[in-house]
């Protein structure tokens, strides 16, 4: 059975953040009995590529750093606190200002990328293509994401 990932089910992210906000709290013997609003919106707004299992690590760490009743934001880790997602301008005024299909294509498979931290095998699997044809139409749009992290400048 194939689930949905859970950044395309809506508000079942906060129904689990909150099961697990309960679990959590009772096994630390804490009084945490939810999320504050501002932290319920970094939630949904985060693309969870570790899916729910990354949600389940985010939230048991928050348990473990928060001091109040609620969750915040400043509970969260970092990449779910700082998490800015990247938008595709489909829709313009003026016909001048669309993109070619190429260019959307593009800029979607950039912001896959983006959303699961480089990982091209889960990339592939969300763009619904085999690691051959990523691989083809990032070394025509992107090139540079084929280089190792070292070549970049970044970190191995």
């Amino acid at each position: 059975m194939d689930l949905p990932p859970l950044r395309s089910r809506g508000n079942d992210v906060l129904v689990l953040a909150q099961h697990f906000v309960c679990e959590f709290a009772a096994r630390a013997s804490k009084e945490i009995v939810g999320l504050s609003a501002a932290a319920a919106q970094k939630l949904l707004a985060y693309a969870w590529p570790g899916n729910v299992r990354e949600l389940q690590n985010c939230i048991e760490r928050a348990v473990a750093l928060s001091c109040t009743d609620h969750l915040t934001v400043d509970d969260l880790p970092e990449k779910v606190r700082d998490y800015a997602p990247s938008h595709l301008l489909v829709v313009a005024d003026d016909p001048t200002e669309l993109a070619t299909m190429e260019e959307v294509e593009r800029r979607y498979i950039l912001r896959v990328l983006e959303a699961v931290q480089g990982n091209k095998t889960m990339a592939a699997r969300i763009l619904g293509f085999d690691r051959t044809t990523l691989y083809r139409k990032l070394e025509r749009y992107s090139p540079e994401m084929l280089l190792p992290p070292a070549e970049l400048g970044g970190e191995m």
